[in-house]
């Protein structure tokens, strides 16, 4: 039994995930769009969301997916309404996957004044 767990734990490692990767962000005004990739098979494993994190790791907007893209990758959603704080000098995405949860890399968005 505990070689089964063994087993479980090692499949569900991060070094084996399939987690949707952050490609390209765009800001114009309070509206982010983000480029994400992932390798999307149908209901059963895809890219389900993505959201917007301060410097603090506030969240400032999430952006849920409703439907795979397995035939359309890399594919771009954007999110009205995202208010980043007066002063800041970058804020940072994250994605997620229905199966693996949010994504640990953070994608950095450098901003200009």
């Amino acid at each position: 039994m505990k070689y089964l767990l063994m087993i479980a734990a090692l499949a569900a490692s991060p070094a084996f995930a399939d987690v949707p990767v952050v490609e390209e962000v765009t800001i114009t005004g309070d509206r982010v769009s983000v480029t994400l990739s992932h390798p999307d098979t149908g209901w059963d494993h895809y890219a389900d969301g993505w959201e917007v994190l301060d410097a603090e790791g506030n969240s400032l907007g999430i952006r849920e997916l409703a439907h795979p893209h397995v035939t359309e990758q890399p594919f771009t959603r954007s999110l009205s309404g995202v208010m980043i704080p007066e002063g800041a000098t970058a804020i940072y995405i994250r994605a997620r996957c229905n199966v693996d949860g949010w994504s640990e890399d953070l994608f950095e968005v450098a901003l200009t004044n």
